[in-house]
């Protein structure tokens, strides 16, 4: 595998009323193509910071960030991005929801039926075949989430940033989705960084957990290689130790080395 994204000796500043705020601290880390990366920590550590540098929707003050050979100067069709808001338009159907997309990525290129088909092929990729003509307030909020998922692989990116897009849903629909996950990157083959605050999450669905140490002047603590086989089953790493073992290390990671001091 080859070296897909570059962080290089990254930090992040920003001017407030008291002062000079430094958010993350030298940053290094590269990322492989086609590798599912979790970064986990407390809140105020800088995760989606991280995120929201990889997809340039802000620049670093010091360091730089690359991206398949080309260093990262703001946003761009490669890197798609899930919030844990869905940002959908409520007055466009989950079908134009994603369509919006597709025309701004390949309407110059492409005839409306090649459009259609994309919006199509995207919203099948997640399910939702069946919700094509559907407004926002007519789905459940793991359906919103997945129109979202589908809106950023319709781009066909080559990266796909995850902002917690779980974190606001039940469990089951939480544990459905995470599954529908690991399902859609086996087949599109992206590279995936994710923010989560969920342990055993990150550890269902990672190769690598970059864990960040408490901001101020965040780092990286420690990165953890998860080495177990893919596809996974949640029912059987129920019952594997390694399972357990790595999700140890990150639990003592974040509540043993790196508590989060009382306010």
């Amino acid at each position: 595998m080859n070296k897909y994204i570059s962080i290089e000796n990254v930090s992040m500043r920003f001017p407030t009323k008291n002062g000079v705020f430094e958010a993350l601290r030298e940053i290094n880390l590269g990322i492989e193509e086609g590798e599912f990366v979790s970064l986990i920590g407390h809140s105020g550590c800088g995760k989606s910071t991280l995120l929201n540098l990889i997809a340039g929707l802000t620049l670093p003050s010091d360091g730089f960030l690359i991206c398949n050979g080309r260093e990262i100067a703001g946003p761009g069709p490669d890197r798609g991005v899930v919030f844990q808001n869905h940002s959908l338009l409520p007055w466009l159907t989950c079908f134009e929801n994603v369509h919006l997309a597709v025309e701004r990525v390949f309407g110059a290129d492409e005839k409306k039926a090649q459009l259609e088909e994309r919006t199509h092929a995207a919203l099948k990729l997640v399910g939702l075949t069946h919700a094509t003509h559907k407004h926002p307030k007519e789905i459940s909020g793991g359906m919103k989430q997945r129109v979202g998922i589908a809106r950023a692989l319709a781009m066909q990116p080559q990266v796909l940033l995850l902002d917690e897009p779980f974190g606001a849903l039940d469990a089951l629909t939480r544990a459905h989705l995470q599954d529908e996950l690991l399902k859609i990157v086996a087949a599109t083959k992206s590279t995936v960084v994710m923010v989560t605050h969920d342990v055993d999450e990150a550890v269902l669905l990672s190769d690598r957990i970059v864990m960040m140490t408490n901001g101020p002047s965040a780092t990286i603590g420690e990165i953890l290689n998860v080495e177990l086989e893919k596809p996974r089953d949640r029912i059987q790493l129920a019952n594997d130790p390694r399972y357990h073992q790595y999700r140890s290390v990150v639990l003592e990671f974040l509540y043993r080395k790196h508590l989060r001091p009382a306010a």
